[in-house]
């Protein structure tokens, strides 16, 4: 630790009673004693946007080619839980459909509140510019309007100015420039071509709002693992824009500290949410203070003094009205509800025929389509990582499982790692496949119980399987899988046939407890 970063941690500490102590409670989030450790949200809630509506927050991140968009809710910026789907598939290409749109999908979307209604917007790289609405954020939201079929888009923000003009604000894939639109204001069409505002270096993700006259646009800058946060502002909306770098890595720890959003609690507190990259868990959510000087936002604490801030590590939370629980996104699942559960999202669109919660009550049905490899595979459900270590256990029944079948549990991002089990002609078989490379391991026993222990720290990762549901066995070599194709690593459970079509696999209990 570098000698400001530690004099920073040693002021917070003095300043803000029993944070030395509330940190053997709690690695990251609430603290339990008013505080907070970065990151709020260790997991990978990538391209950040947020708003407040009256006393709720609410968040959206980007989700590639998985399915779909999660809407998050929090009543103080710190402790989020998932309430809500923007969409669950993609209809318009088919390539969603057939599992060839990887690092493709939704990118850096924003969610606003106007009139009444929650708008989220989203480009895909190949696709175009897509809103959907909902009067309530947990939905139901409006099917997909293509507001563009424009190929190399990315980044949008709309924007409804006072006399009620709207706008929208967007990049180009690979970062730059920023160009504004005129839009309908109904969000449903552009009006022009768009001007372009601002040149910089991979500027991308604005965000746009309007304070004291002066129209500010928050962008990152310089790529997602070193870049910083710039902000600028003009008396007009198509500028000329004055610049300011606003936040940086500085003296930390905390690569590219950018791309997020500003947002004011009621108390009239200023906050700042962005991510960090941290390749074993994804894009990672920080909560920096904030407050304006000179109409110039002020992000974190500036520790050398060059005037520009640099992100906090454990700060005082959001004054808000009610206290909030400690709480974090959902991750265990029992089955027992006849909806999946929002923590879930498919690897491309699903085959809703192909899957049941109800065919069997209390347990989850994956049925098999034919796939010759595991990426491939159209019935596979994801969940994000959470933290820098957990355990995954699931109990599986593969009694209705048929030759050529494998089903299991998987650690996925664009490299995989699986365990499961597997039907051949002389009976059932445990597997493990790790970087190519299979084990397996006859059991001739329909219920296992399979395990996957994940690690931050390199080749740690390690997979398990227990016929007793007691005694786990190791199988396979240790691991580590990386982000990949935009998406840190996700936790999943996987069900297809490498010979035909058919076979069932039945999964119960899911457990997922991280630090």
């Amino acid at each position: 630790m570098k000698l400001s970063t530690r004099l920073l941690f040693i002021w917070i500490t003095l300043a803000i009673p029993g944070t030395l102590t509330a940190q053997t409670r709690h690695v990251w989030g609430d603290q339990g004693n008013g505080t907070y450790i970065n990151p709020v949200l260790n997991a990978d809630y990538s391209d950040p946007d947020v708003i407040r509506v009256a006393e709720d927050y609410y968040m959206v991140c980007s989700e590639f080619h998985f399915m779909g968009m999660p809407v998050l809710h929090s009543k103080d910026l710190v402790n989020w839980t998932i309430i809500g789907q923007v969409y669950d598939r993609f209809e318009f290409d088919p390539a969603y459909s057939s599992n060839n749109r990887y690092a493709g999908g939704s990118w850096a979307p924003a969610i606003r509140f106007h009139q009444g209604i929650f708008w989220v917007y989203f480009c895909t790289p190949k696709e175009g510019l897509f809103m959907s609405t909902a009067q309530y954020p947990e939905g139901p939201w409006e099917p997909l309007v293509q507001v563009s079929a424009a190929a190399g888009w990315e980044d949008p923000c709309p924007f409804w100015d006072d006399n009620g003009q709207a706008y929208l604000g967007r990049s180009k894939v690979g970062a730059g420039p920023i160009i504004i639109h005129k839009m309908s204001n109904d969000g449903k069409s552009l009006l022009d071509d768009g001007v372009t505002v601002y040149t910089g270096p991979v500027a991308e993700g604005t965000k746009i709002h309007k304070l004291n006259g002066y129209y500010y646009l928050s962008i990152p800058e310089g790529g997602v693992e070193q870049g910083w946060q710039t902000m600028l502002r003009s008396r007009n909306i198509y500028g000329p824009y004055e610049k300011k770098v606003v936040l940086e890595t500085g003296s930390t720890v905390i690569n590219g500290p950018h791309q997020g959003s500003l947002v004011e609690t009621p108390e009239g507190e200023w906050w700042f949410l962005h991510f960090q990259s941290v390749p074993s868990v994804g894009r990672v959510v920080h909560l920096q203070p904030m407050y304006w000087h000179d109409n110039w936002p002020v992000i974190g604490i500036d520790l050398d003094r060059n005037g520009i801030g640099e992100p906090v590590y454990v700060w005082k939370k959001p004054a808000v009205s009610a206290e909030s629980n400690i709480m974090k996104p959902q991750s265990s699942d029992d089955f027992e509800s006849e909806a999946l559960g929002l923590q879930w999202s498919w690897n491309h669109n699903p085959v809703d025929s192909a899957w049941s919660l109800t065919k069997i009550p209390g347990k989850l049905t994956l049925d098999a389509n034919y796939a010759p490899a595991f990426l491939q595979a159209k019935n596979t459900i994801t969940q994000k990582v959470m933290g820098n270590s957990g355990d995954v256990v699931v109990r599986m029944d593969g009694s209705q499982l048929i030759e050529g079948q494998v089903a299991g549990l998987c650690l996925m991002a664009k490299e995989y790692a699986l365990v499961g089990i597997e039907r051949k002609k002389d009976g059932i078989y445990v597997f493990s496949e790790v970087g190519g490379l299979k084990e397996e391991r006859k059991v001739n026993r329909n219920e296992v119980e399979l395990k996957l222990v994940i690690s931050s720290i390199p080749k740690r990762n390690q997979l398990f399987y227990s016929t007793d549901g007691q005694k786990f066995t190791p199988i396979g070599d240790k691991f580590h899988i990386l982000s990949g194709n935009w998406k840190g690593p996700k936790v999943g459970l996987f069900s297809f046939n490498k010979q035909q079509i058919g076979g069932s696999a039945i999964f119960v209990d899911f457990f997922y407890s991280f630090d």
